[in-house]
This record gives structure tokens, sequence and C-alpha cells, in this order.
């Protein structure tokens, strides 16, 4: 969908530029696609539930008969609930980085001069380590302002929800990769349930970081799309 709008008052002949395209359908499908992460959280939380209390009754001398097959069960589904998360994580990120670009796209038509980055880096900015931790975020500040009925006046709505759901991505990601090389480095029982505990809470923390990301996803498109149907207002600077 292509918002009809007119170009934002000038006092030179209009030149081709960019146009607003709605990012409604891609932010309900990045949320269905978040839905799916969390559910793959809860599957990863209840295999954790269930391989910490297998390690715990078998460490504590309360499993006398050690049942292998049970122990197989266990670990399949820790593998298989990975798997869910890796698989639902990966389509995801597509998608949130096809929305990502859309909503930066059009912050370049609403208010270009407080953006300070060109919409290029709403893609690249994801692929470089270590800056993944912050770039995304100041562009998504910048696109959040721009959004705004006064791009130009006071701080922005929402912005609070984005330094939430900006810390809760970023703390998810440092636990979880915590979490998974102990797991995968642990070798007797204790160290198993243990590990299992620590995979049972970089779950949680993901789990959580994805609710807000759905939130922030649904505000920032709600913003840009209510600003698009008022049509353009005269510049506020």
């Amino acid at each position: 969908m292509t918002y009809a709008s007119t170009p934002m008052p000038s006092s030179h002949p209009p030149a081709p530029g960019p146009v607003l395209r709605s990012p409604v359908g891609l932010a309900q499908a990045v949320t269905v696609l978040l839905g799916v992460v969390i559910v793959a959280d809860l599957l990863i939380v209840a295999a954790s539930l269930n391989m910490r209390s297998l390690m715990g009754k078998v460490a504590s001398g309360g499993v006398v008969d050690f049942d292998e097959g049970e122990a197989n069960r266990a670990d399949y589904a820790m593998a298989g609930s990975a798997v869910l998360y890796v698989v639902a994580m990966l389509a995801t990120a597509v998608l949130f980085v096809i929305w990502f670009h859309r909503v930066r796209h059009n912050a370049e038509v609403f208010a270009p001069d407080i953006q300070s980055r060109t919409p290029g880096w709403a893609i690249a900015c994801w692929f470089i380590p270590i800056a993944n931790l912050w770039i995304p975020r100041g562009i998504a500040a910048d696109v959040l302002r721009a959004a705004q009925p006064d791009p130009y006046g006071g701080a922005p709505r929402h912005r609070g929800l984005l330094n939430a759901w900006w810390g809760a991505w970023v703390w998810a990601v440092v636990f979880d990769r915590y979490a998974s090389r102990t797991y995968d480095n642990a070798q007797d029982v204790e160290a198993i349930r243990d590990a299992a505990g620590l995979v049972m809470a970089s779950a949680g923390f993901d789990a959580l970081a994805a609710v807000l990301a759905i939130l922030f996803v649904r505000r920032l498109t709600a913003a840009q799309h209510e600003k698009a149907l008022a049509g353009p207002a005269a510049p506020g600077h």
C-alpha cells in the first residue's frame, strides 16, 4: 500500500523523492512471527524445567534405576524446542529488518533532516558485530521522532518503550550466549541441571524482549500510519 499524499511544502519546484509506503501489513506479519518466537521460548522453558527436574532427581539420588529413555526424551525436547526457536527467529529477523527499513524510508518523507543515518543503514546496521548493539537503536529513535505530529518539539512518545525493548533485547542476546555455552559444555548431572536453569531464564528474558518488540512495532507503525493519513503539515522549525 502506498499512501496518497502530497509533497511537503517547498519554495522550489517539486522533484522526485521518496514516497510513503504503508508499514501496516509488515508490522502485522512481524507481530505474528514474534508471537511464534514467544511460543518457542515457552517450549524451551518447559523443556528446561523437565530437564532440570530430571537431573535434580538423579543428583539427589531420587532415581534409583536411571531411565535412559526418559533422559533421551528430555534431551530431544531441549533440542527440538531450540530448533523451533532458531527457525522462528530467522523468519522473524528477515521480516523485522524489512519492516525496519520500511519505517526508516517513511521517516525520510516525514522529517529527513533529523535522520542521522541514511535508509540503507536500517539494513546494514544489523550485520555489523558489536555495533549492532547500539546503531539500530539510534536509527529507531530518529524514526520514532519523525513519526511524531511535531518531530521538532519535545521528547517523542514511546521513547521509554524503545529503551525498554532495546535494553531487554541486548540483555537477552548476551545472556543467551552465556546460557547456551554453559549448557553445551555441561558434562555431569549437576552441571546439566544448573545449565538447564540458565537456559530457562534465558528463554524468559527473550520472551520479555519479544513482547516489548511487539509493542514497539505496533506503536511506531500506528504513529506513522496516523501521520500519513493526517497529510502534510507545515514545517515545525
